[in-house]
Order: structure tokens, then sequence, then C-alpha cells
């Protein structure tokens, strides 16, 4: 083992030198070569004082970099995974110093500075030494019969991975039978290892136990590196897993590890066993299954996305047929539960599609029910399983639900937190983006984790949600995994350690900027086992497209080529996804990303962060008064300022203010670069030319680039993010309207629609900034309407405590304003639904092409004069060929101001109140009046006029 203090590795080195193979006099780049005269047989190799890091890359059979310019470089290899301070080993192979190849800049950016270094060695050789142990060492006097080593590097080896088995026409990345093929006599089991030395499969019967008989040792294919084995012994419902030999960079000796498949279709509970199974068999298919019909839509541009979380949809409803199903994918088959109604009345007023977040196999969630605490369990129970828990020695009415005890406490203190931060790691309660398996339900949220009856309720859920008219949305997370390591959750680095990650380039390490450690999809075995996954979900679940968590981690040449396979199993599907630029692939360091600029003119969606932060103020990254003090157009900026608004700062609010009218306005445009407008300057120029922190606020090509919102799953909720910015004295209803009107943005804007479940519903998470991990109480959406959840407790300590006391003076200082009764969130949800109907009821709000948008939409009220508080759109249909042949303009009145507002217009005594809101209950509607040159709209009301 290797230390940066002592190194230790086995005891025996024999020096070869190969044929031809020659040594760098100097040591320097692109030095003359001396070829060697003798090989001999035992090398002492002094390596106890050698500084180690993990800094050359097996880049090509042919070439080695490294961090470190070596005098005397040195391939190490062993067999025997180890150097001690006697240093011996099995080979020393002489390294060459070359110049640096041209092609490396383009090929590997982020290696372009380091030192190149020749190696010929034959591809069986080679690929007979990367089952071992590889490092770079400079030796000191290589003369010497007794060597010392000055530096030594561990070799990264993914990227000669993919030469010698991924770039042939008929090798690794070609092979399309990974995990286990049932056959008509036997099954066979594939699993793609080629630094492995052993790999044995193990099969087990229903209750775990080993099958007589049934253990398999696989043979690999030296071309491919894929281990293959037949069974006779493992029909559908056999569960089996994998032993394999193999060196791990992490504890830098060989291991043996047992492993489920990485290309694993089902499971058992808890995902300790992967099962042999065949999608196409009828036992995994709830009736109807093969002859549903799902929607279909003309273009993308028409999907209106309403971002689901499965638990979050029916764990708080009290009107379930069956109490059992809360929480379950078997909650969406009810017939007239809250939560089911909640979602036909959406439906009927035009919504179309529901995303699910992650619903893959996840790791953090125990699938055992009779482990988990749930709001409905009983102190007594949840204390006779957990004793330790602070909250059994409280004091607390044993007979008292959980849900009871946490609503005894008051609002205004830590008490709930502390519970359920205690118990978190015990409910079961999680996002999701904690990836086991790629492609298998979740077992947490079947009645019945085990095996395949986890696949049959997935898929009734996603046959009812097409059913009552819905496209299915999955959320997807391939940037990063749980686990790695040997961790008992890791998969893919037990496989082919040190492959399937992003490794710091000198360190090593697994990269973990996405949270966790992240995947390598530039690695060609990576981005198969992604592209293979996707088809399965699209081709034997029917899911109609993909949300990407943190695709701007992903390669676009990845993504591009993702979505072409998938749409060779349905040709309608969509990509879309978090388009971010960071951590140690930012800025294309490594490959060209799937990011938000990168991605322009493809239709594959991003988020787009600029509407957003327009309407929500400020940054999802500040904390105290600094998110007080960040109001946007929803919330009030300028124009209902808070108290930290003063004289002082009002310049600089309101230059803030003028560039969010801008940003909000190209927002409404889709985004698009290359959209004109006129901005606050009076300057005629682009949606690109408008500011966004330094990056520009336009950079979409086409609507399908862009999916707009105002909330989601992330930071607080959009309630949440409002009270804090509101100022105090506003009203109970003008915050309801705020929240309506900030809505109405992403509802109106051209591209796609994104709404979090519940904002329509004025959800609170009781000010809980990410909410993944902590349950039931402060993720609780009402689909009875009764209640927002919002103040119950201050929120997690762990998450925002810094912004406990700012919480605290705004809940004083709001005196109650800020809390909302059931006519309240109601009025939200009937507003919210005129919204989805006037999208709906029109393809102007849903243009397919940037031409169409540049040609139709047009902004007034802009420049130095514009009336502030007023965002006013004119959509335009006066062509030959109508797109809305009732329609032959639309004009979109904004009115961020708290009071009335008129803005003139010549024509518009031509226009009248969209048919939508002439039968709105909303009392604001019969203020709204249109003269015959001037349009007045009552104070945070967005109106719709047509002609």
């Amino acid at each position: 083992m290797l230390s940066s203090t002592k190194v230790t590795l086995p005891v025996i080195i024999i020096f070869l030198m190969l044929l031809g193979a020659c040594q760098a006099s100097s040591g320097g780049k692109g030095s003359a070569a001396n070829k060697a005269k003798d090989a001999t047989p035992t090398i002492n190799l002094e390596v106890s004082s050698a500084k180690v890091d993990s800094a050359a890359h097996f880049l090509t059979k042919d070439l080695i970099v490294s961090q470190k310019n070596m005098a005397a470089p040195y391939l190490f290899v062993s067999a025997k995974a180890s150097i001690d301070e006697k240093g011996q080993g099995e080979l020393l192979i002489p390294l060459v110093a070359i110049d640096t190849p041209a092609w490396l800049s383009v090929k590997h950016p982020h290696l372009t500075q380091f030192f190149t270094y020749q190696v010929d060695l034959p591809d069986s050789q080679l690929k007979n030494l990367l089952k071992q142990q590889m490092a770079l060492v400079d030796v000191v006097d290589p003369q010497k019969r007794r060597k010392s080593a000055s530096h030594i590097s561990y070799v990264q080896t993914a990227k000669v991975l993919d030469q010698l088995y991924t770039q042939g026409a008929n090798d690794a990345d070609e092979y399309q039978h990974y995990g286990a093929l049932i056959n008509s006599s036997a099954t066979q089991f594939s699993i793609w290892a080629p630094t492995a030395t052993r790999v044995e499969i193990k099969l087990y019967d229903s209750n775990k136990q080993p099958i007589e008989g049934g253990q398999v040792s696989l043979t690999e294919d030296k071309n491919t590196g894929i281990w293959r084995g037949l069974s006779v012994r493992a029909p559908q419902g056999t569960y089996y897993r994998y032993q394999m030999s193999v060196y791990h960079p992490q504890t830098l000796q060989n291991e043996k590890v047992w492993v489920t498949d990485p290309y694993s279709l089902s499971l058992s509970t808890n995902s300790l066993y992967s099962q042999v199974v065949d999608l196409s068999h009828q036992s995994t298919k709830p009736k109807g299954w093969d002859e549903q019909m799902v929607a279909t839509l003309d273009s993308p541009e028409q999907l209106i996305l309403y971002e689901t979380h499965i638990r979050d949809f029916s764990a708080s409803d009290k009107t379930l047929s069956d109490p059992s199903q809360a929480g379950k994918y078997a909650a969406f088959s009810q017939a007239h539960s809250d939560s089911i109604n909640h979602l036909k009345a959406l439906r009927e007023a035009g919504l179309n599609t529901v995303h699910l977040l992650p619903t893959y196999d996840i790791t953090t969630v125990d699938e055992l029910p009779a482990n988990l605490i749930k709001l409905t369990d009983s102190i007594a129970s949840i204390c006779q399983r957990y004793s330790q828990l602070s909250l059994c020695t409280a004091g607390h009415d044993a007979s008292q639900s959980l849900e009871n005890v946490l609503s005894s406490f008051e609002p205004s203190t830590a008490k709930a937190q502390a519970v359920i931060e205690q118990i978190r790691a015990l409910d079961p309660y999680n996002w999701g983006y904690d990836p086991y398996h790629y492609t298998v339900p979740e077992g947490s949220y079947a009645l019945n984790p085990e095996g395949l009856s986890r696949l049959v309720e997935f898929r009734q859920m996603v046959l009812r949600l097409h059913q009552l008219g819905f496209r299915v949305i999955m959320d997807v997370v391939y940037n990063h995994t749980f686990a790695a390591g040997l961790h008992p959750k890791s998969v893919l680095d037990k496989v082919v350690p040190g492959y399937y990650h992003r490794l710091n380039p000198v360190t090593g390490a697994i990269e973990q900027s996405t949270c966790c450690d992240n995947t390598a999809s530039e690695h060609r075995m990576m981005a198969k086992l992604m592209l293979d996954s996707l088809i399965v979900w699209s081709r034997d679940y029917k899911i109609d497209g993909f949300r990407f968590d943190l695709m701007g981690h992903q390669p676009k040449d990845l993504m591009l080529e993702a979505r072409a396979e998938v749409q060779k199993v349905d040709p309608d599907t969509y990509f879309y996804g978090e388009g971010w630029n960071f951590g140690e692939v930012a800025n294309n360091a490594q490959f060209v990303q799937a990011t938000q600029s990168e991605l322009a003119g493809t239709e594959i969606g991003t988020f787009t962060d600029r509407l957003r932060d327009a309407i929500r103020g400020g940054s999802s990254f500040v904390s105290g008064n600094d998110i007080r003090v960040g109001q946007g157009l929803g919330n009030g900026l300028v124009t209902a300022p808070n108290e930290l608004h003063n004289a002082q700062n009002r310049e600089q609010m309101m230059q803030e203010y003028l560039l969010s009218l801008d940003q909000a306005r190209i927002g409404l445009a889709g985004n698009l670069a290359i959209f004109p407008i006129e901005n606050a300057q009076g300057e005629n120029v682009f949606g690109r030319d408008i500011d966004y922190g330094g990056a520009p606020t336009g950079y979409a090509l086409d609507p399908a680039d862009t999916v707009n919102y105002v909330s989601k799953h992330d930071n607080q909720t959009l309630w949440d993010n409002n009270q804090y910015r509101i100022a105090s004295e506003l009203s109970t209803g003008q915050r309801v309207r705020m929240q309506i009107l900030s809505l109405a943005y992403p509802m109106l804007a051209q591209g796609i629609p994104f709404i979090h479940m519940g904002s329509e519903l004025l959800r609170s998470k009781s000010f809980l900034r990410d909410s993944y991990d902590f349950g039931d109480w402060f993720n609780k959406v009402d689909f009875s309407k009764q209640s927002n959840n919002y103040n119950v407790g201050l929120p997690p300590a762990d998450k925002d405590q810094a912004n406990w006391d700012v919480i605290g003076k705004i809940l004083s200082q709001n005196e109650g304003r800020d809390n909302v009764n059931a006519q309240h969130i109601e009025f939200a949800f009937e507003r919210f639904r005129e919204l989805l109907a006037i999208r709906s009821s029109t393809p102007l709000f849903s243009l397919q092409t940037a031409d169409q948008i540049i040609r139709r939409t047009k902004f007034l009220n802009t420049g130095p004069e514009q009336t502030l508080g007023l965002i006013v759109m004119s959509i335009d249909d006066p062509y030959s060929r109508d797109l809305d042949p009732n329609i032959e303009q639309m004009i979109v009145i904004f009115n961020n101001n708290i009071e009335t507002q008129t803005f003139d217009f010549s024509d518009a005594g031509k226009f009248t109140l969209h048919p939508v809101l002439k039968r709105s209950q909303d009392p604001h509607m019969k203020n709204v009046v249109t003269s015959t040159n001037s349009f007045t709209v009552p104070g945070l009301t967005v109106a719709v006029f047509v002609r």
C-alpha cells in the first residue's frame, strides 16, 4: 500500500526490458532514447521516501501522461498489489518521454499541462497488466542495481480501457445482453469486468438460500472484457449475486467482493440480491398493460409539466380507500381520493404531463415497513423499536401518534425539527437522488417490495396515469451514485474499480461536486449503461420522457445520442434537465457539456434560472437578511418594498428592478438569444445582450430549449420564498395574489412550463430550503385544501439554523397575515386552473420555432419611460395560415403593482377579456376595464385580452 510517507506493495520485482523499448537519457520531453542492453532479473526499488499521488493516466495503449515530469520514468506493475519498504515487485517497464501530441488538448483538455510518456506493449499483455496494480515511478538512479523511487503516481486506467474494449466494431459497447438473459433452455449471465481476475455467479431461491449447483464460474472474452456463463438452474424469479476478484485502487489491494448486477432489472427487498426477470413476461404486467393508449402532443412546446413526488402525492391523503396505499404507487389507482380528484381537476383544465421525482431503486429508504417510523405511528410503537430516541424519554403520552406530538409543539420553537432530525434516517422519506440500481423501480413505494411485485406496481401506476390522460416523465440521476469503493451499497465501483466514476486527475479521489460520487459518463461503458437503462424505461415501462439531474455533468454528445436511441423506441420522447455549469467539468474543462448554452438549438430543454430569479428574487444560496433584502418582481421589488429597502439603496434596487423586468420579458419570449427588445436604457438589443450575472439572459435558439419555472423541489417553495421577502404590512389576499401572479409567468411564457406540485395550493415547507430527507412533516401536501403546511415549526437546523432569527422576526412582524385558510387555498387553486385553461386554449402560447416567436411576439411598455410594474406582451396571429382561427391578437398584461394600473393602447376597444377570465370568480376580474384606447388592470393581477 502506498502512502504519502511510506509505500507498501509486494516484495518481488522482475525488471523486464521490452524488446525495442527505449529509455530517455535525460527524462525530458522529446529527449533522445537509448536502447536497453540487458534485463536484470531482480530489482530492489527503495520507495519509503517517495512522494505519492494518482496523477498518472493511461490514455491510449501507447501513451501515459503524468503531472510529474519524471527524469527516469518506469511503469511498475504488481499482480500482488504490493510494494513494501524493500521495494520489490513483479514488473518494471521503462517509458520514453515524448512531446505532447496535438490531439491531447482536444480530447482531454484538463490534462494538457501533463507530461507525456510512450509505452509499447502488445494488446494482449496490456490487457493482462490492467488487471494488476499499476504505478508510474521516477527512478532516482536507473543504472544501479539497487534503485530508488523519488515519486510514485498510481495510474488511472479508464481511458485506455475504453480504447481497448469499446472502440472496435463489435466489442463491449455493442453487446446487447448484459445482465441475466433468459433463453429457451438456460439463463445467460453477462457482466463487463475487464480488470477482474475471477468472476462467479451465485444463485439463490426465494428465501435467499443458495441453490444446489447454483455456483457458476464465468469465462472472460478477452476481446470484449465480458464475462459470461450459463445456468439451467436460474429460471425467472431466481435471485443472484456476483463474486469477483479484482484490484481496487481505494484500498490498493486485491479484493474479493460480492456485488449485485449493475444491469439488474429486478431486485429483492432492500436490493441485496438481483433477480432474473423477463420484462415481456405476462407475470410482470398489470391487466391492460399491452393495450394502453398514451396521450400524444403535436410538439414538445405543448407539454405542461407537473413535478410530483410519489410519497408527497398521497402520504397525507386521509381519503384513501386503503390507508396502506399512502405514499405508494398504488395510490395513483385510487378512484376518488383527494389526491386523484386533484389530478383529474388539473387534467380537465389542461395539465398533460406528470413528472415523477426519482423512482428507480434508491439507497437510503429501508424497504421493510416494520423498520420505518411514520407520522401515524404511536409513540409506544416507535419506542418499542427505537428506545434510544430522546422522543422516548420526553414524557409524551405513549398512545399519541407522532403526528399529534409534533402538532403539540409551539411552531415558533425548534422542537419539531429536532424530532425529525433524529428520525429522518428511519422514516420512509427521501427525494430519491441517491441512485443504487438505475433500471429497477424503487421498492419503498411498493406495497410489496420483493422481486417482481414492485415491477407490476410501478407499471400499474404508469398505466393509471396514462388512462387519466397524462404523459409520464421520469426523473433520472445518471450523474452520480450514492456509494462507491467497497461500501456495502456500492455497485459500479466494485465491478470495474476506478472506471465508472470521475476521478480527480491528481489525487485519484472520486469527484463529488454533484453531492455524491460523480459518475464518468464520458467513459463509454458508463454512457452505455445510461443508454441501455433509458431504453428499458422507455420501451418496457412506457415512460414518455426524462428529466436529467445535473445534466451539465454529462457530455452534450451523449445526451444527443441518448435521445436518438430512445426515439427509436418512442419518437415523441422529450429530454430536459439541469444544465448548470459548475464543478470539475465547468466551462467544458473535460468535454463539451450538456449545459444551457451548449444545448441551445437541440430541443433538449434546460431549466432557466433567468426568469426564476427575476420573479423570485435574490439567490438560492444566501441566508438571513440577505434572503429578505433580495426581493423580486413576484414579491414586491420596488412596487412594495419591505423594511430593508430604503432611500439609501433605492437607486440600486431600481436598477435591479428594471433589469429584472427585461429578464422576465426575455423569459416570456422563450429565453431566446436573438429575440429583439428595447431594454430599460432605450437601446435596441437582443436577449443575449441582457445581462444575467455576467452571462446572457437569452441563450435558447428554440422554444423547446427552455423549461420555465418559479418553484420546484429544490430550495424554498414559492410560498415560503415569498414570505421571506414580502413586506410585512401586505394582506393575506395580496400574498395569495402574488403567488398566482408569479405562477402566471411560466404558464403564459413561450417555452415549456414546469409546475411544482402544490404550488397551486400555496404549498409551504415551513421555510425549509432543502427538504430532501426531512420527512412527511415538512413535505406534507394537503389535497383537501384545508392547510398549506405553513409555520409547522422552525425548519431543520441542518439546513436553516442561520435563518431562524429572520424567520422569527418575519412571523412576528406579519402578525398572522401570512396564514391562509381553506378559502385562500381554494381561490389559488381556481386561479391556477384558469391559467392552465388559458394556456391550453390556444397554440399561441406554445409557438414551435424561434422565428414564430420573433415574428409574432413583442413587448409594449419598454424602455426608460415605461410604467413601472407593468409587463405588456402582445402575441399576433394575423397571417393567412392562422395558428388560431379564433384569435388575431392577444394582449397579456402582468400588473406587479399593488394598485390598479391603466395602460394606453390605441386599439384597446377591439379587445375583450379572454373567455376563461370572463367566467372567473375572481372579483378582480370585474374591475378589468377595456376602453377605446386603454386597458385597466387591478393590482397583482394578470389579464389576457383577445381580439
